[in-house]
């Protein structure tokens, strides 16, 4: 490549940086990649900010600080991005509407830690239906008096609905099908009926789904749809032995709703990956119940994950850069625009996206 050293500028904010993600891309001399830190843009990181056409970012929203969000107030000091990864399936930080009218590229890495996501959800499904949690910690406090205080269920047989049939959602429902021989039903807007079907699932509406399903695992994006997607009205739409799970982002449930549907006992109970502010206060209502399995937003956090993730991110980093084409894309509306932008920076058209562009790609 006959290309000016470092002519193509990079940025991340530490620590957010994928795994083997520098190490990727400092392989390369036509690219500089520069790191900033977490405190009020100074002359050294405006100069940055002001060169930059990527931007590697994180995607949990309470993690980066607010002025590194990729919104208005970023985007205005950054008049030569081109792009902007987050680091993950969820782009929370991201400013889609944004990025997308100001002719920039938004990508994410989803798929990238599926397993893990899909593999967490099945841990949570099976500790929360033989209810490994609340007789660990009654056992823990000396409280067991009768084992027959805790007996649980099993999931074999069940039905579970899963709400984003997209990487992770498909590979609950290849799980909950194959181990389990469970009925799996999906909701999934973006998707028809024989796309969900060979997926492993039968296509229903949510109201539906909610009503007929043992488990409801949510597994879409956040979006303006889905934010307070289940609510009220939908917890009492649930069976009240049926299980609530979500490992997808917070403010996709209502969180004061689902507390009352507990205390209610509209439900059986609840496994919760991630919350409206994380990690949660520890006087948050819904760490009060036994019957409520929680982690702080780590489902999709494991070794394995996270080394696939940063190799996905450089990856699609290059590739973008590198103007080949790019399948993770998440406002594909913005393609010419951009692709405009891409030819007066780099002085060559980039090539086009995948014939489906990955549309909602946190999750399909």
């Amino acid at each position: 490549m006959n290309a000016a050293v470092n002519s193509k500028r990079v940025f991340y904010v530490a620590p957010h940086r994928p795994q083997g993600f520098a190490e990727m891309l400092g392989k390369r001399n036509d690219i500089r990649l520069d790191m900033l830190e977490q405190r009020i843009f100074d002359a050294a990181a405006l100069e940055i900010l002001s060169a930059a056409h990527a931007y590697q970012t994180g995607s949990a929203r309470d993690e980066l600080v607010k002025h590194y969000h990729a919104g208005n107030e970023l985007l205005d000091r950054t008049p030569n991005l081109l792009l902007v990864s987050t680091n993950g399936a969820g782009y929370d930080t991201v400013d889609v509407k944004s990025c997308t009218a100001r002719g920039i590229l938004v990508v994410n890495q989803s798929g990238g830690n599926a397993e893990a996501v899909a593999e967490h959800v099945i841990g949570m499904m099976l500790c929360l239906v033989k209810r490994v949690g609340e007789s660990d910690r009654a056992m823990r406090a000396g409280k067991i008096e009768r084992r027959i205080d805790y007996i649980g269920g099993e999931a074999f047989g069940r039905t579970i609905g899963i709400v984003g049939l997209g990487h992770v959602g498909r590979r609950v429902a290849e799980l909950a099908g194959t181990l389990f021989r469970m009925t799996v039903l999906a909701y999934d807007p973006y998707l028809d009926a024989d796309v969900v079907r060979a997926r492993g699932a039968t296509k229903v509406a949510l109201d539906e789904l909610l009503r007929r399903s043992d488990f409801v695992s949510i597994n879409c994006p956040l979006t303006a749809e889905t934010r307070k997607l289940i609510g009220a009205r939908e917890y009492a739409l649930m069976q009240p032995t049926a299980y609530f799970i979500t490992t997808a982002r917070g403010s996709i449930h209502d969180e004061e709703a689902l507390e009352l549907a507990l205390r209610d006992k509209k439900i059986a109970g609840a496994g919760l990956d991630v919350w409206d502010k994380e990690p949660p206060p520890a006087q948050h209502p819904l760490l009060q119940y036994d019957n409520v399995m929680v982690t702080p937003h780590m489902a999709g956090v494991t070794r394995e994950a996270r080394a696939k993730m940063g190799r996905i991110a450089a990856e699609q980093m290059l590739d973008a850069l590198d103007g080949k084409p790019v399948p993770r894309i998440i406002n594909p509306q913005v393609w010419p625009a951009y692709a405009k932008r891409f030819e007066r920076s780099f002085g060559f058209a980039p090539q086009q996206p995948p014939p489906e562009p990955n549309w909602h790609a946190a999750e399909k």
